[in-house]
């Protein structure tokens, strides 16, 4: 049947011409965005997975630069620990040449000797980076604070986000605490007993000159030679000694920390290029799927133009009827 007041054929095409540019601007969206799913009409479910993994990888990229600056820290603080074994093996050799020596030559080594103490806290003092020294502290009360360096962002299944952390343990391996009341100083100026260079809580100063005391201590950071007998020579070496055992255990954990950072950093580093990728397969455009479906949209839309232009024609058709 042909009717002026409906035309079926014309609204077919229609129909299929508004689907068929539907189609096509979906399509150059996605060709100029790059994404297959850029917004949450497209697909929620996938829009918010993807929206709260670029969330966590931008933390996790703020985690990188935190382990970035704390390498650096530790480093500084290995540095200065390395250097002051190096003067502690020096204060050492300078004990040895001290035994036996007169009087006059134990009053040289000992210039030597404070020479060598001031380089070790100058070592100390000048650990600092980003404000940070592992090294020399003061401490208040109790114990030196624990460095804390975020090691890692995380969200456990339930969907929590917790943060990890890489602790070095300040008070094993201070040198100096010029604090009121630590409860322990640092490995060069705590007192230490000359008979096993243990460090103590109470500190007995010996009488130079005289035979060792029981419970006569040293440091490090204020032993002498001028004036001391060779027994008493004979427990600051004991002093030394053991100071240099807990200094080459504190760089040891120094090394350790260092090891765990760039470890860290690595798998970080991988984890962002894991999230980029599983984002990437859930909402990125293939382009060239995309290129290939806007030609045969384009072609659709043209015949479909094509199709509305017959259907209308043919509405002129009627017209032949009424002529004469």
């Amino acid at each position: 049947m042909s009717s002026i007041m409906t035309n079926t054929a014309a609204l077919t095409a229609l129909q299929s011409l508004n689907a068929t540019n539907k189609s096509l601007q979906d399509t150059q969206a996605r060709i100029s965005t790059g994404y297959r799913v850029s917004q949450a009409s497209d697909n929620a479910a996938y829009w918010s997975i993807a929206t709260t993994m670029r969330s966590d990888n931008q933390a996790m990229s703020t985690v990188s630069d935190s382990l970035g600056l704390g390498a650096s820290k530790v480093d500084t603080a290995y540095t200065g620990m390395s250097n002051a074994i190096t003067t502690i093996n020096t204060i050492k050799q300078k004990l040895v040449s001290a035994y036996g020596q007169t009087d006059a030559d134990k009053e040289k080594t000992q210039t030597e000797i404070t020479a060598l103490q001031a380089q070790l806290k100058s070592y100390a003092d000048g650990a600092t980076f980003s404000g940070t020294n592992m090294l020399s502290v003061s401490t208040a009360s109790g114990t030196a604070a624990d460095v804390k360096i975020v090691s890692a962002f995380n969200r456990d299944a339930a969907g929590k986000a917790s943060i990890s952390t890489i602790d070095v343990k300040v008070e094993g391996i201070k040198l100096y605490d010029s604090g009121a009341a630590p409860t322990t100083k640092g490995l060069l100026d705590a007192a230490r007993l000359g008979t096993t260079g243990a460090i103590t809580g109470t500190a007995q100063n010996p009488t130079m000159g005289a035979a060792p005391a029981a419970g006569d201590t040293y440091s490090v950071a204020t032993l002498t030679v001028k004036g001391a007998s060779d027994a008493q020579i004979a427990q600051q070496m004991n002093v030394v000694d053991a100071a240099l055992k807990d200094m080459t255990t504190a760089a040891t954990t120094l090394g350790a920390a260092k090891s765990s950072i760039d470890l860290q950093k690595t798998f970080t580093s991988n984890l962002m290029d894991s999230i980029d990728r599983g984002v990437g397969q859930l909402v990125d455009a293939d382009m060239n799927k995309e290129s290939t479906r806007l030609q045969a949209l384009q072609v659709q839309q043209q015949l479909g133009i094509q199709a509305m232009s017959i259907a209308n024609g043919s509405s002129q058709s009627i017209l032949s009827l009424f002529r004469g």
